[in-house]
């Protein structure tokens, strides 16, 4: 009987959840919308236009251009955005909704002591931020201990339960076989405990997990490529390159894209050259390296605001006021590398190490790392959806596409700090953000 009532109480404790969740959202239904910023910015080019519209239809961008030109049918619904620049919804390639930062709780605390069922109303609460502040679409990284939790997630928000963006979810992610927390490295050998993704050894192993991911609705492939199990917690390689090979040819046959977590110079390479889709991080790579990527069309995550939020977490880093520490010497020496060969920039955050919906943080960091804001821009929206395998779906601003949109007080493409100040969201044809809900 106890237990009855305890199921009954979580599972009425998460539907009230979910529905102040839908409530506080503010969304509308799709219909047309004529929206009337001061700017636009559609991704086509660099440069945003003054004095344009942008026409939606029942989900799906009807026209855009200077106010004269557009055709507005009778029944519209117009939104003035005045000093305001619209541009396509925003896209983060790498982020972590069932994560929040760890000067909270610590990464190791949250994988061992937070129940799935509440990490996964977290990861909800997580979305709701991120596409608030006008990240329409997520690329989400592994769950980190939480299982196949978002692929629920996912089915959740596509069935309108919840608000979010778009997802494209990896699930556990795939690690080798005691290299990755929270065990076996710093707690007893004689505990069993949960591991923040699926480990393996052994090229059938690998095939069978890359397998079994894709079967549970994993979009991406996500792999380890190496990580902290060197000498003195050095990062090296973790698979053998027959075993990373398997990982990427089976991902490859059931349609699934790759992206791999490599930090060191061996590792990034190591990936490149199994032929894997994107490389996360890479601050270790050298411009040898990131000449191989450029030659393979890898796309490259710089993930700089993780290496900056762990300084200031661990670190005793204070933006603005201390120098910059090692490591975030090394990140951002690796994105101008790249940045300078050309390579495939995606932006991709790490978000869930620091606050969900401060995902601009990134987009900002590149600009400060070399970077102008329009390719900033770039990498968030028409390149970020190329890497997603989304375009010409998403990324843009023009007839016949998604109508994913989001306006920015100011102008981004020229002051890209602008990206912190979102006064209308739109996913979908649906709007979760309008002026006159702005707080």
């Amino acid at each position: 009987m106890r237990t009855s009532l305890m199921i009954w109480w979580r599972t009425a404790t998460a539907l009230l959840v979910l529905l102040c969740s839908l409530s506080a959202s503010a969304a509308t239904a799709k219909g047309d919308w004529l929206l009337l910023p001061d700017r636009v910015w559609t991704g086509d080019g660099d440069a945003a236009h003054s004095g344009w519209a942008v026409l939606v239809h029942d989900g799906s961008i009807a026209a855009v251009g200077p106010i004269a030109s557009v055709t507005v049918p009778a029944g519209v619904r117009r939104v003035e955005l005045p000093g305001a620049t619209l541009i396509p919804g925003l896209i983060d390639l790498h982020s972590h909704l069932f994560l929040h930062p760890y000067n909270e709780t610590l990464w190791n605390d949250q994988v061992l002591t937070e129940p799935q069922d509440y990490r996964t109303l977290e990861a909800a609460a997580h979305a709701k931020a991120t596409l608030l502040a006008g990240f329409t679409s997520l690329r989400d990284l592994g769950t980190e201990g939480a299982g196949y939790a978002d692929v629920s997630v996912k089915r959740a928000i596509d069935e309108g339960l919840i608000p979010g963006p778009r997802l494209f979810v990896a699930t556990r992610a795939i690690v080798a076989t005691a290299s990755y927390g929270p065990g076996p490295r710093g707690f007893r050998p004689d505990l069993d405990l949960p591991g923040g993704a699926q480990e393996i050894s052994g090229v059938d192993a690998a095939m069978a997990a890359v397998r079994e991911q894709a079967a549970r609705g994993a979009d991406w492939i996500k792999i380890y490529g190496d990580y902290r199990v060197g000498p003195g917690g050095t990062t090296v390689p973790t698979f053998t390159p027959a075993e990373l090979k398997a990982l990427v040819d089976t991902a490859h046959q059931l349609g699934r894209p790759v992206a791999v977590h490599a930090a060191s110079d061996a590792g990034v390479r190591m990936a490149v050259e199994a032929g894997v889709d994107s490389v996360e991080h890479g601050y270790g790579a050298s411009e040898t390296t990131f000449k191989l990527l450029k030659q393979h069309g890898t796309a490259y995550e710089p993930t700089l605001t993780a290496v900056e939020s762990t300084a200031e977490y661990f670190e005793h880093y204070v933006p603005g006021k201390s120098a910059p520490t090692e490591r975030m010497r090394e990140a951002e020496q690796a994105f101008r590398t790249a940045l300078k060969l050309g390579v495939t920039i995606g932006n991709g955050s790490d978000v869930g190490v620091f606050r969900h919906g401060d995902n601009w943080r990134e987009p900002a960091a590149m600009v400060a790392y070399g970077m102008t804001p329009v390719q900033a821009l770039h990498a968030a929206t028409d390149v970020a959806a190329k890497i997603l395998r989304q375009s010409p779906r998403l990324g843009r601003i023009a007839p016949g596409m998604d109508a994913d949109l989001a306006a920015f007080s100011g102008d981004p493409s020229t002051q890209i700090d602008a990206l912190q100040h979102p006064v209308f969201v739109m996913k979908d044809g649906i709007s979760y953000r309008t002026p006159e809900a702005n707080p």
